[in-house]
């Protein structure tokens, strides 16, 4: 049984006051800080850079969850590795050079991570399973938060757990979008064990949106 990991996004913070947000996270008992890094290209939305990520680092010991929803991922790797980035998620739809660029993670010291937009099939990524320590499924369309829960993703996380069986391998598999105390318990028995959650831990008391999240992974 693999550990349950939980993860607020800080998209969904105060901008203002990240170093209390990060805080307020970390004593919630939660795992990963998400931090979800867009260019106004792949994705229509801007959010912020290496620099943020750099400047939120000294303040927490969160695993620092880096998803960067950008074109070209490859080319920004090693700026998010200095900025202190533990995980770093690229899309597989993004670059043309997924293998070499999940190489060039690793080699930063970094763990890599490969992301599957919803309609993106896990055919897209088989070939380079091997090089990863996590998986991401977007169970919304990436760049906007708040949005539905998509329950035909979970085929894909199915498929997933079968093909690390199949070719006994390790990695996480972390989901994306629409969990709250309902959705996660879909998405933990299809297989996931990373649960990325915005919405709903800042609508209210953090400590306790995350309780219920745990809650509901223990039914």
């Amino acid at each position: 049984m693999r550990l349950s990991k939980i993860a607020p996004s800080i998209l969904s913070a105060d901008y203002a006051n990240f170093e209390s947000e990060l805080k307020t996270i970390e004593a919630s008992g939660a795992e990963y800080v998400h931090i979800d890094i867009m260019d106004g290209h792949f994705v229509p939305n801007i959010s912020f850079g290496a620099g943020v990520v750099g400047a939120m680092r000294p303040h927490s010991k969160l695993v620092f969850d880096c998803h960067l929803m950008v074109s070209n991922p490859e080319q920004h790797i090693e700026e998010f590795a200095r900025a202190g980035a533990d995980i770093i998620s690229i899309h597989v739809e993004a670059t043309p050079h997924i293998h070499g660029a999940l190489q060039k993670i690793r080699q930063a010291g970094v763990k890599p991570c490969v992301v599957l937009n919803p309609g993106t099939p896990i055919a897209a990524i088989e070939h380079v399973l091997h090089l990863v320590d996590q998986v991401l499924v977007m169970t919304v369309n990436p760049g906007f938060g708040g949005q539905a829960f998509l329950s035909e993703t979970m085929v894909k996380i199915r498929q997933l757990v079968t093909l690390r069986e199949e070719k006994g391998l390790d990695f996480d598999i972390e989901v994306d979008g629409g969990i709250d105390n309902h959705t996660i318990t879909a998405a933990k028995e299809a297989g996931a064990n990373v649960f990325v959650a915005g919405s709903y831990v800042f609508k209210g008391d953090v400590a306790q949106q995350v309780v219920t999240l745990r809650e509901a992974l223990h039914d």
